[in-house]
């Protein structure tokens, strides 16, 4: 009889997750040989050939291009909130599965997730979809913003307007996570102004972490391993690096960015296949603009333009690291959670929302907030989620499961306190929040 509880969501240890040089491209390269793919793309226990089809995907053929060989039932039922690519697979459909899913998330009709998508499915064709356009519109200023106050900071020399460059840069390419989620838009570029890639965030964030939250399968939490610590597994953090994370993780934050860059640049190197687009000198906009309107030299330019890229990663982390997952409260792999958890439950387990971000669609867009929805609907604007959530709470009380939100500050504290647990707790769906 199996156990009513289980410590990981992942069936099997992933392939190549221990290696020193973790990427997106190596993360796949497990998938494909953990999945039980076999070389096509899994959705639940079926294959598809989805080759003639990858051209013609609404969202844009990257999507499909990177995850050939792979289990994509997260991302397809997450994705697909009509019933349209559903009706659509049987013409694509190869065979069945030869081996059980890797992953113990489960998709049931009468389960948590299915029954909310079914609400969120009805609900959309009322809702009010002029925030939508605002969350256009904010993100278009805040790129003005940025470069306005880098124009300002080169003439004037001011490193104190170069750093609210940098924070416009920030607040930027946070808002433009709400694009690459989705299909291909001129906006998801804005994700790569400071050495950032929306082509590699699409996997890291969206494909691996956004299926698999604080989970092994998570490589926005192996990607800070050994130096950021969040699962609660003794064997990998000793008592002092629990501890001294607290001091060197602010400068882990300030060279996110810089370490996208030299990530790219080793794995190229190591390869010899090239990790980088023509999109990514989106990158050099900003230093360009500030050379030509600075009337100042290059050399000051540089300087500036690294000041900017170091704070606008040092807010990022801040900012990312601290929004929503890890507190001691929020499940991480190790903890025990129901067995056969079913897909959205176990979002809302990794997940405790920020409370101080509700109600301000600037601070949403800007903060990762609403989080828990955001999971569980990832193409969705930010801006209609707030009239999504009356269905939701709907759904969270007929499966007697707990939506938990709190303060950003408590979330700051949590997450400190998260790089130095080491012992595990149970998640009992139903349990009432404090």
């Amino acid at each position: 009889m199996a156990s009513a509880y289980i410590t990981t969501i992942s069936k099997k240890y992933p392939s190549f997750r221990d290696e020193s040089l973790k990427t997106i491209h190596r993360w796949l390269d497990g998938k494909r040989q953990d999945d039980g793919a076999e070389g096509l793309w899994r959705i639940h226990d079926t294959l598809y050939d989805l080759t003639d089809f990858i051209e013609r995907h609404p969202g844009g053929p990257e999507w499909l291009r990177l995850t050939k060989g792979t289990d994509i039932t997260e991302a397809f039922e997450t994705h697909h909130i009509t019933t349209r690519a559903e009706g659509m697979l049987g013409k694509y459909k190869v065979r069945e599965a030869s081996q059980p899913r890797a992953v113990r998330l489960t998709f049931r009709d009468d389960g948590f997730y299915r029954t909310l998508k079914r609400r969120v499915r009805d609900k959309l064709k009322e809702v009010d979809y002029a925030p939508a356009k605002r969350t256009k519109l904010i993100i278009d200023s805040m790129l003005a913003a940025a470069f306005g106050m880098a124009f300002l900071a080169i003439r004037l020399g001011s490193y104190a307007l170069g750093a609210a460059s940098g924070l416009f840069v920030c607040w930027t390419m946070i808002a433009a996570h709400n694009f690459f989620h989705q299909r291909d838009n001129w906006r998801m570029l804005t994700f790569n102004l400071a050495f950032a890639s929306y082509r590699e965030w699409r996997v890291s964030h969206a494909i691996s972490h956004h299926n698999f939250p604080n989970s092994i399968l998570d490589l926005e939490i192996s990607y800070f391993e050994p130096f950021l610590c969040w699962l609660p597994n003794p064997a990998i953090k000793g008592s002092i690096k629990r501890v001294a994370a607290w001091v060197y993780g602010p400068i882990v934050y300030s060279f996110l960015f810089y370490g996208e860059f030299v990530k790219r640049l080793l794995e190229t190197y190591k390869t010899g296949k090239s990790t980088f687009f023509l999109d990514d000198l989106v990158t050099l906009i900003l230093p360009t603009f500030m050379y030509v309107v600075g009337a100042t030299s290059l050399w000051e330019v540089v300087k500036m333009w690294l000041f900017i890229v170091l704070v606008a990663s040092f807010l990022f982390g801040v900012i990312g690291l601290n929004a929503a997952h890890h507190h001691p409260k929020a499940v991480h792999d190790g903890d025990q959670i129901p067995a056969d958890i079913d897909f959205a439950v176990y979002q809302m387990a990794a997940v405790i929302d920020r409370s101080d971000t509700k109600g301000s669609q600037f601070m949403v867009l800007t903060s990762f907030g609403d989080h828990c929805l955001h999971h569980l609907f990832p193409t969705l604007d930010h801006g209609i989620l707030p009239q999504l959530y009356p269905v939701f709470f709907e759904t969270c009380q007929e499966f007697e499961t707990v939506y938990r939100e709190m303060p950003w500050l408590q979330q700051i504290i949590g997450q400190n306190k998260q790089l130095a647990r080491v012992d595990t707790v149970t998640y009992n769906p139903s349990d009432k929040f404090e």
